[in-house]
């Protein structure tokens, strides 16, 4: 069985990552898509700005995925598959996961990689990093969160 490519949305906050993730999901070829969101601080508001239908978003509150919700992150994915497996109404090609403002997506490859029943089922497809067009340069002038993200664009 092919392994399910997940892409990697990442960026800081207010970088325009729930904007790009939107445009994706609406293109026709992106309808079998299943979105994970994480996440940081005490109300989530992402997952309701996404705009696909059904049951296909998935949130992971209460933490950053690249430290505290790693665990839960792997439960999610292995939640996704055993559903997808069982539900025939429930399918899906691909995995986008957006990660919070202050992810370094490098723990989240890891995970993919070092977690065996992930690395069965699924493989690191794209990492798409955002950046605001009027502030980038100051914001990774004064947030390394900011330069880890960047460095991983395109590279996995």
């Amino acid at each position: 069985m092919a392994r399910i490519p997940i892409a990697i949305v990442t960026g800081l906050l207010g970088s325009g990552k729930t904007i790009l993730l939107n445009r994706l999901l609406r293109d026709p070829d992106m309808a079998r898509t299943a979105v994970v969101i994480n996440e940081f601080g005490e109300i989530g508001l992402d997952h309701a700005l996404i705009a696909t239908g059904g049951d296909s978003v998935v949130l992971l509150e209460n933490g950053c995925l690249c430290c505290s919700v790693r665990c839960d992150f792997v439960t999610t994915l292995d939640d996704l598959h055993r559903r997808r497996s069982r539900d025939e109404g429930f399918y899906f090609d691909r995995v986008m996961i957006e990660t919070s403002g202050l992810a370094d997506p490098s723990p989240v490859i890891q995970a993919m990689l070092s977690e065996p029943t992930l690395a069965a089922r699924y493989c690191v497809g794209t990492v798409l990093v955002t950046v605001d067009g009027v502030n980038g340069h100051a914001t990774l002038d004064k947030h390394l969160e900011s330069v880890r993200q960047v460095a991983h664009d395109g590279h996995h």
